[in-house]
């Protein structure tokens, strides 16, 4: 196998975790509109955002940014390091890196190998708008307000295995840019930093590999991420717990997602659905591209009728170790130390065809 593919729910309980443009004196979280109601959402900006920040709260070394071009409301550039051999999150995340003309440099790029969606609500919801007046010790009131909403967001994900510490190199005609690096830049840095780093073919392009301890670390590190995951906007107001109220991860052999109408919303608009027949077919029409087991992380307390008919529709399953369903953090802490111990080395290389 070669990709995790997954689906992650967050339960938003009166929170604004991602707040779009403002309004006047009035915060408006984000939210889009379908079918004439209201749907927020948690841009897959901002939870990548909030994965950055909790790989560096737990000791990651983030990839250091800056701001190049034209002042503020014209042209502008902001760029990490753009060098995914040192920093974890550059090769996680990918960048552009667009520099000033004055600079004389190439744009690059690396496209991402950790893949997310939009966190859009199972359900619509139509955020409240809270009135508030700051008046403490100042003659004349401020008055302001901000939006709010409870609800489940759902979102798809898939982590491209064998990309990680994987760089393409451009080939004569130009190709493999997206994963871009001078191969003399590359090697060089890889050798100051992990010896080790080989050139191979990878998916018909000669590549710089970093060794296959730092890719398991490195996959290690994110699911780790998601075990501990925090952030958010407005936490003063809205304090809320990001942890993922439920998440599913399978492994497959090519970048397909059988999960995204497993976990997603009733067509009736009535919340959050959990369907385990539909995964039952997903996994029967691609049988042969997954492994065993699906992972599902579910939090206690958090839609237990849902979780109990679940259980019961994949009793055979859950019996014969196709599937485990635990705690979001046993599962995914359990995940991060079988890739790290070298018991899943498989999914770093494309599966033979």
């Amino acid at each position: 196998m070669a990709f995790l593919a997954g689906k992650i729910v967050l339960a938003v309980e009166a929170g604004a975790p991602n707040n779009g443009a403002g309004d006047g004196t009035t915060g408006r979280v984000k939210k889009t509109r379908i079918r004439g109601r209201d749907y927020p959402y948690v841009s897959a900006q901002a939870f990548r955002r909030w994965l950055r920040d909790t790989m560096t709260a737990a000791g990651s070394v983030p990839s250091p940014t800056e701001r190049v071009g034209k002042a503020q409301n014209k042209a502008q550039k902001a760029t990490t390091a753009a060098d995914p051999i040192r920093y974890a999150d550059d090769d996680l995340f990918g960048y552009m890196k667009a520099t000033a003309k004055s600079d004389n440099e190439a744009t690059t790029v690396r496209d991402t190998p950790f893949m997310v969606g939009t966190f859009l609500a199972v359900e619509p919801a139509r955020p409240t708008e809270d009135f508030g007046v700051m008046s403490r010790n100042i003659p004349e009131p401020v008055l302001h307000a901000h939006e709010f909403y409870t609800a489940d967001l759902a979102a798809p994900f898939l982590l491209d295995v064998p990309r990680v510490g994987t760089f393409t190199l451009p080939a004569a005609n130009g190709s493999g840019r997206p994963n871009y690096l001078d191969e003399k830049t590359a090697l060089g840095i890889a050798s100051a930093v992990q010896a080790g780093a080989t050139t191979q073919a990878f998916r018909g392009y000669t590549a710089v590999r970093l060794p296959l301890a730092a890719r398991r670390e490195r996959v290690a590190v994110l699911f780790e991420a998601l075990a501990e995951l925090a952030g958010g906007a407005k936490k003063a107001l809205h304090y809320g717990d990001r942890l993922p109220a439920l998440i599913a991860v399978v492994p497959m052999a090519g970048g397909v997602n059988p999960l995204g109408f497993v976990i997603d919303g009733a067509e009736d608009g009535s919340g959050l659905q959990v369907r385990g027949e539909v995964l039952r077919r997903e996994l029967a029409a691609w049988q042969g591209e997954w492994e065993a087991p699906v992972l599902v992380g579910w939090r206690p307390g958090f839609r237990d009728v849902l979780r109990k008919q679940f259980e019961a529709d994949l009793a055979e399953e859950i019996a014969t170790g196709q599937l485990v369903v635990d705690h979001p953090r046993t599962v995914l802490l359990a995940l991060a130390s079988r890739v790290r111990s070298g018991r899943h080395d498989a999914w770093f290389d494309d599966p033979a065809r």
